[in-house]
C-alpha cells in the first residue's frame, strides 16, 4: 500500500510527497524532527514528544505552523490514513525554503512541515530478548545535542563504523565520558543496583523514554543517578541498556570486546522495559 504523507497541511501519495530543492532542511540542515511511536494505533508519550519539538523550534527560532490541538490531530489523522497498528510517526520541520544563504531568511518565511509512518512490530523485538552490542567511539558531533536537529551525518557514521566492527551501534565519548549513542540514550547499573545515566546539558538529548524510564524506576524503589559516567564504569557494569522512543528499552550485552555481566540481559533492564510498555500501552491517546 501507497503511504500517505503529510506535506504543508496536504496529504499526498508517497510519490506525489515532494518538497523544494531549495528547502534549509535540503541545503543547510536546518531543521528539526520528532519520532512518537504508535502502539495499538495510539500515540505513546505524545505530549513529550509534543514539548520537546517546541523546545527545539523555540531554540532555533522556527515557528511550528500548528498549535496544539492542530498538531495532535494531524498524528492521529496520519495513523488513521495508513492504518498504522504499530509503527513510528517521523515529523520533520525545517526553516522553509529561500535561496541559499547562511543567513536565515526572513521571519514570516513559511516553515516546511513534514510528516509520514512506518508499520514495524514494536513488541516483538530480538534485541530486547538476546541484547545488542556497542561499539565506543569518539563523539565529534556539534555542541547543542539537547537540540533534536536533523543533523544526523556523524551519527549515520559512527552506527556505520560499529557495524564494521561487529557491533549493532556506538557508544560516543567526549572528555572521558560516555555521552549517548548514536540515537538512544545510554544508561549502566552499578554492581550495588544503581541506575545511572547521564544528566542534561547541551552534550545530550533530553530523551522523552529516558525521563518515562527514570520515573518508573523512582516508583519501583530504584536508586538513580544522574551524572557522566565512564567507558570503564560502562564495562564494570553489572547491566546496560539503551532508551528510545523506536526501541523503548532494550539491554546492552557487550561493549568494545567485554561482556556486560554475564553477557545477559539483566533483570532490571527486562523489568524495566516492561513498566514502560504496560504503563505507556495503557496511557496511549
Amino acid at each position: 500500500m501507497t503511504r500517505i504523507i503529510y506535506v504543508n497541511g496536504a496529504w499526498l501519495p508517497e510519490p506525489d510527497a515532494k518538497v523544494s530543492v531549495f528547502d534549509r532542511g535540503f541545503l543547510m540542515a536546518d531543521g528539526i524532527y520528532e519520532v512518537t511511536c504508535v502502539l495499538d494505533g495510539k500515540l505513546i508519550d505524545y505530549d513529550g514528544h509534543a514539548r520537546r519539538l517546541q523546545r527545539s523550534a523555540r531554540e532555533l527560532g522556527i515557528t511550528v505552523p500548528l498549535d496544539e490541538a492542530g498538531l495532535l490531530a494531524v498524528h492521529r489523522e496520519i495513523v488513521a490514513r495508513n492504518g498504522v497498528d504499530q509503527g513510528m510517526i517521523y515529523l520533520q520541520l525545517t526553516r522553509g525554503v529561500a535561496d541559499r544563504d547562511f543567513a536565515y531568511p526572513p521571519a514570516d518565511t513559511p516553515p516546511t512541515l513534514v510528516l509520514f509512518t512506518q508499520s514495524r512490530n514494536v513488541l516483538e523485538n530480538r534485541a530486547a530478548d538476546e541484547g545488542i552490542a556497542v561499539a565506543l567511539l569518539p563523539d565529534l558531533r556539534w555542541g547543542r545535542r539537547d537540540i533534536k536537529t536533523i543533523q544526523l551525518l556523524y551519527p549515520s557514521m559512527a552506527k556505520m563504523e560499529a557495524k564494521a566492527r561487529g557491533a549493532d551501534d556506538a557508544w560516543l565519548v567526549e572528555d572521558g565520558h560516555v555521552t549517548e549513542g548514536s540515537a538512544a540514550t545510554a544508561h549502566i547499573v552499578t554492581a550495588d543496583g544503581v541506575l545511572v545515566t547521564r544528566d542534561l546539558s547541551h552534550a545530550l538529548l533530553p530523551g522523552i523514554t529516558r525521563a518515562s524510564v527514570l520515573e518508573l524506576a523512582g516508583q519501583h524503589g530504584i536508586s538513580v543517578e544522574e551524572r557522566a559516567f565512564t567507558p570503564e564504569e560502562a564495562l564494570s557494569a553489572r547491566e546496560a541498556f539503551i532508551t528510545s522512543a523506536t526501541n523503548f528499552v532494550v539491554p546492552v550485552v557487550r561493549i568494545d570486546d567485554a561482556k556486560i555481566g554475564d553477557g545477559k540481559p539483566g533483570t532490571m533492564t527486562r523489568d524495566l522495559r516492561r513498566y514502560y510498555i504496560e504503563t505507556r500501552r495503557a496511557a496511549a491517546i
